[in-house]
């Protein structure tokens, strides 16, 4: 072999599979996203999503063509759902369950990664965590954030807490779930009233707060809802209009919220880009086993803990992950 042919033939095997990847055929990721509410963009923690899948090299506008649509508000759905299966896209992720079931009842065949699903099981979009069959595989988040765990912590905050209401939306599946198998049993276990209060719409968030508020809830939780992330400045507020110390389940409430507990969901993201990698490779979503959280967040706003008169028990302080002051 001549030495000018020796050279091109080692410098084409020192090519990363990734750039052989950015050099062929662009494919094609469809995401149902939440959105951040304030204008049609994808919120912090979806953003993410993008830095897993550049881990593992694929680049929107590259080697791969990203297409979002937005879940809320929930009349925008049917047409957001419908957007995305018209493009084909070789694999669609979804952000929470209710984006997860509109796109499973939409197509058997596109595999599709969710993110954030609590008891993805008990939903029905998988068979089981280590062998989920059909289309459908992703990231749950059914261990280490127990309704009992977040009321124990209000408690720790809020001593003597007899009263917690908790904020629902029936129209999200897992919130349902919550209500027939999880709400009774820790009532019972704790001894605490658990008042719940619902909303549908960002206009029914008002009358929620105000019903905690009249039914004398010493504290409130707002459980993990596309609503309250798109609403997430109007949750803050009401909460502080009634001065009810609330727990939150996502970081992003921390910059006026008072607490939150619950899994990091900007990591969750990162590693479905993972899943999408995988996939493109060929493995299917059925041999493709859920996952579960592996970091969590204890954040604590100090600031608005003395707005509210609280004082934060040095104990609560030192296992927090982060507390502003």
């Amino acid at each position: 072999m001549k030495r000018r042919e020796f050279i091109a033939a080692a410098a084409a095997l020192l090519v990363s599979p990734r750039r052989s990847r950015a050099q062929g055929k662009r494919r094609r990721l469809g995401f149902l996203a939440v959105g951040d509410g304030s204008a049609q963009a994808l919120n912090q923690a979806e953003l993410v999503l993008f830095d897993g899948l550049r881990s593992h090299g694929w680049i929107d506008g590259k080697n791969l063509a990203i297409d979002h649509r937005f879940s809320q508000p929930p009349d925008r759905l049917p047409g957001s759902v419908a957007d995305l299966i018209a493009l084909r896209p070789d694999v669609l992720i979804a952000a929470g369950p209710r984006a997860t079931e509109a796109l499973k009842s939409a197509t058997a065949s596109i595999p599709i990664v969710f993110v954030a699903v609590f008891d993805p099981v008990g939903l029905g979009l998988v068979q089981s965590l280590a062998r989920p069959g059909g289309n459908v595989t992703g990231l749950a988040t059914s261990q280490g954030v127990t309704l009992e765990k977040q009321i124990d912590i209000l408690r720790e905050l809020v001593p003597g807490a007899s009263t917690v209401a908790i904020l629902v939306n029936r129209g999200n599946p897992m919130h349902r779930l919550l209500l027939a198998q999880e709400l009774p049993g820790t009532a019972r276990n704790l001894g605490v009233a658990l008042p719940i209060v619902e909303a549908t719409t960002a206009d029914e968030l008002d009358t929620a707060f105000a019903s905690a508020a009249a039914q004398r809830a010493d504290a409130v939780i707002v459980l993990g809802d596309a609503l309250t992330v798109v609403e997430a400045p109007r949750v803050m507020a009401l909460a502080a209009k009634h001065r009810l110390p609330a727990l939150h389940l996502w970081r992003q409430f921390a910059n006026g919220g008072l607490i939150v507990y619950g899994p990091d969901v900007a990591d969750l993201f990162r590693r479905a880009g993972g899943y999408v990698d995988k996939i493109l490779k060929g493995i299917k979503p059925a041999d493709l086993p859920v996952e579960q959280p592996t970091k969590y967040q204890l954040v604590i706003n100090m600031k608005t803990a003395r707005a509210l008169g609280l004082s934060v028990p040095t104990s609560l302080l030192l296992r927090a992950d982060e507390v502003i002051e």
